[in-house]
């Protein structure tokens, strides 16, 4: 006999177009996010915060290097092919705007990944891309959401491996981790703009308008400081072994959890299955 196979699994098609929490739970077995991704993103987060400053700036720097993407910034919308602001650049208030949001945003990911309002909230920021839910819509085209979302795990993933401190099984934890995040992130944008599902239209959740950092009336992203360095590279590139040391506050393996979300809603997390 052969070896044993799973029990394969039922997934419930219309669940994954009308339960966020379906969805989230069978993403999360797809792609074996499990509590040791969690522990990952919670004892790695202040690397990855110490990285947010320069993150930012660099994923600005990309997007003002070309019009239809500098367009949206602008005007909100890719879809507009009027002339950009010739004086439209990194210092512009509506720039620093977006930037200061980024942050919060990019805070938001190292916080708590095993409550579901965290998930509500990437399922909220993908559909505020679509000129829904926002009382001054915004509507980026999904070409520009994928290329985006891909520069910003390429820098990331550049800068943890790059750590000067950080051992080589962390590194690869918080990676495999990151990624993981930020393509249930995709599929998260990806459910607003494809038309899969829409026999389910009628039957999906409304969404209401709310201030941007908010889910349910409650705030839900932290306030960032303005006064964060802003290095447009690495922060560990170009130095000797010795500064990188002085740089980096080292390597905690039982870093405390950071304080994220609130809600006593909590995914069931699959357990770590140690493969041979």
């Amino acid at each position: 006999m052969g070896p044993l196979a799973r029990p394969r699994q039922h997934i419930d098609r219309k669940d994954l177009y009308t339960n966020l929490e379906a969805r989230i739970q069978y993403l999360h077995s797809f792609i074996d996010f499990s509590s040791n991704d969690i522990e990952a993103l919670i004892s790695g987060s202040k690397y990855i915060k110490q990285l947010i400053p320069a993150i930012v700036n660099i994923v600005y720097q990309k997007l003002l290097q070309y019009d239809i993407t500098a367009r949206a910034l602008e005007t909100r919308s890719t879809s507009y092919e009027g002339p950009v602001d010739d004086n439209l650049n990194e210092n512009s208030p509506q720039i620093l705007h977006r930037k200061m949001f980024l942050r919060a945003y990019l805070a938001k990911l190292c916080s708590d990944p095993s409550t579901m309002e965290f998930w509500e909230y990437l399922d909220k920021v993908g559909m505020m891309h679509t000129g829904r839910g926002r009382e001054h819509p915004l509507h980026v085209e999904y070409v520009h959401i994928g290329a985006c979302l891909a520069f910003i795990q390429d820098t990331l993933t550049e800068a943890l491996l790059s750590h000067p401190r950080l051992r080589m099984d962390k590194k690869i934890a918080l990676v495999k981790a990151l990624g993981k995040v930020i393509w249930v992130q995709n599929d998260l944008f990806a459910k607003w703009y494809v038309r899969d599902g829409d026999e389910y239209a009628d039957e999906m959740e409304n969404q209401n308008v709310e201030p941007e950092g908010f889910l349910h009336g409650k705030k839900i992203l932290e306030d960032i400081e303005e006064g964060l360095p802003s290095s447009p590279t690495c922060p560990f590139s170009g130095l000797s072994a010795v500064e990188k040391a002085d740089a980096c506050s080292g390597c905690g393996d039982k870093a405390g959890k950071e304080s994220g979300c609130s809600s006593s809603t909590t995914l069931p997390i699959r357990p770590h299955i140690e493969t041979k």
